[in-house]
């Protein structure tokens, strides 16, 4: 599955600043957070990594806070746009299960672009994330939630004969459902299989790491009322647009509240002090 990923994200890589409405709402708000979560802190090591950096937007972010920036991708073309946005970061081609730097390196890592959700292993990625961090550094991570609004438009195509596009049989849908919360995957057009995770799977992923969730957000909850489908396209119609602009703003609202029914999880966690992550 590595290499689907990387081909994956080459792919899109030259597209990477044309932004569907679906993203543009996404990265507006991951921009805002890193913003706030992330800041320096006085006397803290001023060194930060965007793990599963992509083309760059939350590196160079990271870089305008103050940090001295290191990024890591699978993908290369993804770099390559990224060396440009964030000329003064450090890049280097990896895999999060296997980070190329030492212990405790880092006082703040971003993980967003739901990097995680592409994983095999996601236990042993956020163990090498917290690795890398200080002792009461912070990780803030983004991830595909599993029960969203969005997954209600999902199962209500499945079971009507796939109107909405999204690809996924009944028999899978049913697994879903039905399965326990850990090991959720599910396909999405254009990007593959995505690794779901329930609230309390990844508190638990966490903990194990050594990382404890200091608050969680959520995005594309309000926004769930209509299909992420149609929001996957590079316009909308004025009708459609005009309900979404409503539907964003709602979102910022309640997001800073709840994650309750978001397709996209934001979590801040620390790095418990003085504790040693599990290799």
């Amino acid at each position: 599955m590595t290499q689907d990923v990387a081909r994956l994200f080459d792919a899109m890589a030259d597209d990477a600043e044309d932004l569907e409405p679906w993203y543009a709402h996404l990265y507006a708000r991951l921009d805002a957070l890193v913003r706030a979560c992330l800041r320096p802190r006085p006397g803290g090591s001023r060194r930060a990594l965007d793990a599963g950096c992509g083309t760059g937007a939350q590196t160079a972010i990271l870089a305008d806070l103050g940090w001295e920036v290191h990024g890591l991708d699978l993908a290369a073309r993804p770099l390559a746009v990224a060396r440009r946005r964030a000329p003064g970061a450090r890049l280097v081609q990896g895999r999060l299960e296997a980070l190329p730097y030492r212990d405790a390196a880092f006082d703040a890592v971003a993980c967003c672009g739901s990097t995680l959700s592409f994983v095999e292993t996601p236990g042993h990625a956020l163990a090498e994330l917290a690795r890398v961090l200080a002792p009461g550094g912070r990780l803030l991570l983004e991830c595909e939630q599993k029960w969203s609004a969005d997954l209600g438009w999902t199962a209500a195509s499945a079971l009507t004969g796939d109107p909405l596009g999204y690809g996924v049989r009944p028999g899978a849908l049913l697994r879903v459902l039905a399965g326990p919360p850990a090991g959720c995957w599910l396909p999405y057009p254009g990007y593959g299989r995505l690794r779901l995770f329930a609230r309390g799977e990844l508190r638990a992923l966490l903990a194990a790491a050594g990382l404890v969730e200091v608050q969680a957000r959520g995005i594309h909850a309000a926004t769930g009322l209509i299909p992420s489908t149609v929001l996957h396209r590079p316009a909308l119609s004025r009708p459609v647009a005009a309900l979404y602009r409503r539907l964003c703003a709602l979102d910022t609202r309640l997001g800073a509240r709840t994650p309750a029914l978001a397709s996209s999880l934001v979590v801040l966690a620390r790095r418990c002090d003085g504790g040693t992550p599990p290799r």
